[in-house]
C-alpha cells in the first residue's frame, strides 16, 4: 500500500533553515506528481508546493524565493528546503500524492519557528 515517512521537522529560530524529507513506497513514485501541504495551528490545511514527474515546480506566493521542492526518483523521496523561516511558517507539514484517483497523505512533521 501507499506509505510515506516524513522527517526533518523541528524547532528553529526565525531566519533559520530546515529540510523536510518524505520517503514514499507502494506506488509508481517517479510517474507521480507530489506536493507539500501545511496546516498552521487553528487553520485549514494549505498547499505549499508541488513538483511534477518531470520536475516542474509551483509554490504558494508566501514561500516563493524561500522554499524549494525537489525530488530524487532513485530514492523515492521528495524534499522541501525551507530557508529564511518566519513565525508564520509554523505548521504541521504533510506530503501528498494522488494515485489512481485516490489521495494519500503522510503522517505530518511539526515545524515550529520561534525565538
Amino acid at each position: 500500500q501507499v506509505q510515506f515517512v516524513e522527517s526533518g521537522g523541528g524547532l528553529v529560530q526565525p531566519g533559520g533553515s530546515l529540510r523536510l524529507s518524505c520517503a514514499a513506497s507502494g506506488f509508481a513514485f517517479s510517474s507521480s506528481p507530489m506536493s507539500w501541504y501545511r496546516q498552521p495551528p487553528g487553520k485549514e490545511r494549505e498547499l505549499v508546493a508541488t513538483i511534477t514527474r518531470s520536475g516542474n515546480t509551483n509554490y504558494v506566493d508566501s514561500v516563493k524565493g524561500r522554499f524549494t521542492i525537489s525530488r530524487d526518483n532513485a530514492k523515492n523521496t521528495i524534499y522541501l528546503q525551507m530557508n529564511s523561516l518566519k513565525s508564520e511558517d509554523t505548521a504541521v507539514y504533510y506530503c501528498k500524492t494522488t494515485y489512481f484517483a485516490s489521495t494519500y497523505w503522510g503522517q505530518g512533521t511539526q515545524v515550529t519557528v520561534s525565538s
